[in-house]
């Protein structure tokens, strides 16, 4: 059974940075992993995602610059390191891993395993 637990949310002032991380188990080969938001009444919606080796990245155009993915294997996890906090950037963060290697997914259907969340709040 695919697990993933996300952790590392909680509340930070504007301007103020986290990492979240997401921890695997019972998922085995060469899989792609993914963080996904959403915002209380607005859709899920991607933020980025990493290739099996950590080495190719993918990032949602708006968050490009502020926002930094990368996984350690040995570790089983994935994390995602957020600088510059925006009020914006309030929302549930979802951890989210694929079946197949293929990295450049962008919609939540491309995705096979969900973490629970952990929740990220930025107050002005």
């Amino acid at each position: 059974q695919v697990q993933l637990v996300e952790s590392g949310g909680g509340l930070v002032q504007t301007g103020g940075s986290l990492t979240l991380s997401c921890t695997a188990s019972g998922i085995t080969g060469w899989y792609a992993m993914g963080w996904f938001r959403q915002a209380p009444g607005q859709e899920r919606e991607f933020v980025a995602a990493v290739s099996w080796s950590g080495s190719s990245t993918y990032y949602r155009d708006s968050l490009k610059g502020r926002f930094t993915i990368f996984r350690e294997n040995a570790q089983n996890t994935m994390y995602l390191q957020v600088n510059s906090l925006k009020p914006e950037d309030t929302a549930v963060y979802y951890c989210a891993a694929k079946s197949d290697s293929a990295y450049d997914a962008y919609y939540v259907y491309d995705y096979d395993h969900w973490g629970q969340g952990t929740r990220v709040t930025v107050s002005s």
